[in-house]
């Protein structure tokens, strides 16, 4: 029995009186309002205080034919002759996706970003005597960009973010950013297609030489075997055709049968016309002089197309006022009635 009542005065002793709560709260509730209304302000101060992030956003795509201008024709003129060497197959990627996936490596790429923000006079008036201070907000600005990829699952395109200072300066260094990236890529794809000019035209003049040097072959072949056939009728004084096949057929062992006559007019024939090229041999030397002008170089084609060009943000990214003030003020309200129950406890 004394066990019993016992646990019953411990758990009428640790029963909550709602009643009584709502009584201490609202006794205290000038302490409540108090600090809610003090944290609400310490949060609006902080709110004008601390450093502004605006972000501005681009959504990009595969540039159209007439952004490359010459490069198009001069890299497809290139993947055409590949196509014929049979160096590739001809469902090769098309000039503009190309100099997209160029662009995307060069606008994603570390080195791109720090290039870019280096010669910017956004970082440059930021820059302080301090290397470190300097590394660090180098550092914070390369991160202040961000590259998302294309997800084709989502059906959502590549897009690049750039955060900032202002409205204005967000939409500004990213313009200036993705112009810097596609130039940046234009260079490379310039580069490339030099460099596979030169790799064409040097594959070009190997043929060339190689096709003049086996027509020489077998022009000096053809003379050896006519001038050996005429040796061989004057010695044996043939004066006429003595073949009872065609010229065409014989085999160089009895070529001498056809007689002397006929053998020096093939001679004095063969001699005037030199050796015999194809019509590939043609074509061959006529690429060879369009190589040797050598390509075109456009310094300043776009490798991207917009989709959503970047503009000026309406809204600040942080600090966000409303939402630090509902926060902060909730957070307040809290302390004061905590300080109000320990009072009234006291």
């Amino acid at each position: 029995m004394r066990q019993e009542s016992t646990d019953e005065q411990y758990g009428v002793d640790n029963q909550l009186d709602i009643r009584e709560l709502f009584r201490t709260l609202w006794a205290g509730k000038a302490w409540i309002a108090g600090v809610a209304v003090l944290f609400g302000l310490l949060a609006l101060v902080y709110s004008f205080l601390a450093k502004q992030e605006w972000s501005a956003t681009a959504i990009t795509d595969q540039p159209t034919v007439n952004m490359l201008n010459s490069f198009y024709s001069q890299q497809q003129f290139l993947q055409n002759l590949d196509i014929k060497s049979s160096l590739i197959s001809p469902d090769q990627p098309s000039p503009m996706a190309e100099a997209y996936k160029e662009f995307v490596m060069q606008l994603s790429s570390w080195d791109t970003r720090r290039a870019f923000w280096l010669q910017t006079d956004y970082y440059k008036q930021r820059q302080t005597s301090n290397s470190h201070n300097n590394a660090a907000l180098l550092d914070e600005l390369i991160n202040n960009i961000q590259f998302t990829p294309a997800d084709p699952a989502h059906n959502t395109n590549d897009s690049t973010r750039l955060v900032a200072e202002n409205a204005p300066s967000a939409n500004n260094l990213l313009r200036q950013y993705i112009a810097f990236a596609s130039q940046r890529a234009a260079d490379h794809l310039n580069g490339e297609l030099k460099g596979a000019w030169a790799a064409r035209t040097v594959q070009m003049q190997a043929q060339i030489k190689r096709q003049d040097a086996v027509a020489k072959a077998v022009y000096q072949r053809k003379l050896h075997n006519i001038q050996a056939a005429l040796a061989i009728a004057e010695q044996q004084n043939i004066t006429h055709n003595q073949a009872t096949t065609p010229a065409e057929e014989l085999p160089p062992s009895e070529l001498f049968m056809l007689g002397r006559p006929l053998l020096k007019a093939q001679l004095e024939n063969l001699e005037a016309t030199g050796p015999e090229f194809n019509m590939d041999y043609e074509q061959n030397r006529a690429m060879l002089a369009t190589l040797a002008v050598g390509p075109v170089l456009d310094d300043n084609f776009q490798t991207y197309r917009y989709l959503r060009t970047p503009e000026e943000p309406v809204k600040r990214d942080s600090p966000r006022r409303v939402f630090l003030l509902v926060m902060w003020g909730f957070i307040g309200a809290l302390v004061g009635a905590g300080v109000a129950l320990a009072r009234r406890k006291a």
